[in-house]
């Protein structure tokens, strides 16, 4: 990166630090749900992951002083327009729909969609595949949307968690699960996943899946949402969000 560059960067985070200045504290909202490797809370109660580690790392890029705050996920859209929290970073890919109610940062991660099944199953992610089958997703995500509108030929079952989906596909009650693939990656390489596989990733559609994952704010909060993208420029220049990156992960997911 040129001199240039720095100070403009450095310029950049401190102005959209400064226009957030007037929030004392910024509530940060996760998903109250564990989600490995992503966000989860440990043995003692403190929340732990790679997106926890990210947000402490925006948030010390962009000057701001946040506090995570743990939120219902298929409520968390209402806790951010109610005023109850102050921005989402809870792995919420920034589509249009949601577009429509708030405004997101820059993307943070993006990773592929993929279908989980018992090893040897046979199934791929198809529409062709998965016709006549069980297959389980979380409430009010990207994979429910992507699911009913492209797996119609499927039993498409809907869980409030991730966890209690592939708990249903591990006892068999599922043939199938739609996640994330780093979610998923995570999930197979435990003792209880070790039932099932990665099968594939879904046809791409980024009008549902979307473009990234990003920080959602509330509609007109211009000023947190600029300090919000000059927190993750600045950790994806100065190699903190790579640093961070391979603490959990082989590979770069952005």
């Amino acid at each position: 990166m040129t001199f240039t560059r720095r100070m403009t960067l450095a310029a950049a985070v401190a102005l959209a630090a400064g226009a957030a200045a007037a929030q004392d504290q910024v509530r940060i909202g996760i998903a109250a749900e564990p989600y490995p490797p992503f966000a989860s809370p440990d043995a003692a109660g403190n929340w732990v992951g790679w997106e926890v580690d990210i947000i402490g790392a925006v948030c010390a890029a962009a000057k701001l002083d946040c506090v995570i705050t743990p939120v219902a996920w298929d409520g968390i859209i209402p806790s951010l327009t109610g005023n109850q929290i102050d921005v989402i970073m809870a792995s919420m890919s920034i589509t249009e729909a949601r577009m429509e109610t708030i405004d997101f940062s820059d993307p943070y991660y993006n990773t592929p969609t993929v279908v989980v099944a018992a090893k040897g199953s046979g199934i791929t992610p198809t529409p062709e595949g998965l016709s006549g089958r069980i297959i389980g997703v979380q409430a009010s995500t990207i994979h429910q949307d992507y699911a009913q509108t492209y797996f119609t030929g499927a039993e498409i079952r809907i869980y409030q968690t991730q966890d209690e989906a592939n708990q249903d596909l591990v006892a068999g009650r599922l043939d199938a699960i739609q996640a994330d693939s780093i979610a998923m990656a995570d999930f197979v390489a435990t003792d209880a996943g070790a039932c099932c596989e990665i099968v594939g990733p879904v046809a791409d559609d980024p009008s549902i899946l979307g473009l990234g994952v990003g920080a959602g704010v509330r509609k007109g909060e211009d000023a947190l949402r600029e300090a919000l993208n000059a927190g993750i420029a600045a950790i994806i220049a100065d190699g903190t969000h790579a640093e961070i990156t391979s603490r959990y992960f082989a590979a770069p997911i952005l």
